[in-house]
Formats: C-alpha cells, structure tokens, sequence
C-alpha cells in the first residue's frame, strides 16, 4: 500500500477541456487554450479535452429527451448517458474553450450543458433549493472575441457560464478574453490574453 502522504504528492488533479472551438485548427479561441494547457504543471495536472461535436452530443429533443427522462425517474444514474455528467462532476478544474458567438457562445456548448445537468449527479434539489454536487474549485472560461464586449450588457457568454459555475457548486470562475480581435492587429490581444491564461494556469 502507498502511504498517504506519497500518493497525495503523486495523484494528479484533473482538469476537464471542454473545446467548443468551431472553427478547429484555425480557431484563435484554440490557441488562447492551447496556451493555458501548456502553462498548466503536469507533474501535478492530467488534462482531458473534451469535442462536444466529435463525440456526438445532441439537444434534449423528442425521443432522446424522452429516454433520458425515463432513465432519471428510474434512478438510472449509472446509465452511460449520463457519463459527460459524471466526468465534469469528478474533475477538479473545468475549462471551457469557445468563441464569442451572436452575444454568447456557439451552440454545441449550450448543448453539452443540457446534456451534464443530470440531478444527483452535477446538482442536487432539496426543499431548500438547489445545491452544486461538483467537486472543481474552479471553472475558467477561455474565449475570444471580434470587437470589445469586456462589461459590455451584450456579452452574454461569461455571464451565463459564471451563474453554472454557481449552479455546479464551483466556488471560483475566471473568465479570459481576448477583445478587439477584428479591430486591428489581431496579434496583441490574443497575445496578451494568452500571457494571463499562462499566469493564471501557473497560479493553480
């Protein structure tokens, strides 16, 4: 058996990367995550990028709603269906990689969130209302964006994904952007956004 205080030097953090990044190889918001993984240590951090799109995911609609709802008023929680659900609840860091998209985010990350929020799983309900059940400490959103949208009432993206980080039950959110990007060269703010993703994946 490994002593305690040896496993607890090599057991690794998980960090879970959700890549919403439409456009792929040429994606600016891949770069900027890109940046981030890299800085991240991995003696003490195992990343796991996660494509929506690639793996399948689609929206709660007819009868794939259906066999979903079935399964939670089964208890089914075990189902492979549920297997997104679980992973994002055991990481220990959420990243979540997309662009700004018509005031948000493209809409594969819309629908990979339809598809974890699974109660017993990533929440929890109780006649005191609703209680995150997920185990990361933090949640960062990486994104990029055209125009600037920092504080701007139209940025919609950093705002719905700060109010899931609350709803999961993960304390700390942190959202990197970088604004301006069509404005000029885009070099400098994708340069600049991409020194804090490095500073803040060392911090971690």
């Amino acid at each position: 058996m490994i002593p305690r205080r040896i496993w607890e030097v090599i057991a690794l953090k998980e960090v879970l990367l959700i890549d919403c990044c439409i456009r792929r190889e040429s994606s600016r918001t891949r770069r900027l995550a890109q940046a981030f993984v890299n800085a991240l240590d991995p003696a003490r951090f195992h990343v796991t990028v996660l494509d929506p799109e690639a793996e399948g995911l689609r929206p709660l609609t007819g009868v794939f709603f259906q066999a979903r709802e079935e399964l939670l008023a089964r208890g089914e929680l075990d189902h492979p269906r549920f297997r997104y659900a679980r992973q994002l609840a055991q990481a220990d860091l959420v990243v979540f990689a997309a662009p700004f998209w018509d005031l948000s985010f493209p809409a594969i990350l819309k629908i990979y969130i339809e598809n974890v929020c699974v109660e017993g799983i990533t929440f929890a309900c109780d006649e005191e209302g609703l209680h995150g059940s997920c185990k990361a400490s933090r949640m960062v959103f990486l994104t990029t964006r055209g125009a600037v949208y920092g504080g701007s009432p139209l940025e919609q993206g950093s705002r719905y994904l700060e109010a899931m980080a609350r709803f999961f039950g993960i304390p700390a959110y942190s959202c990197i952007a970088a604004d301006g990007m069509d404005l000029g060269d885009p070099a400098s703010p994708l340069a600049g956004a991409c020194e804090q993703a490095e500073a803040l994946a060392r911090s971690l």
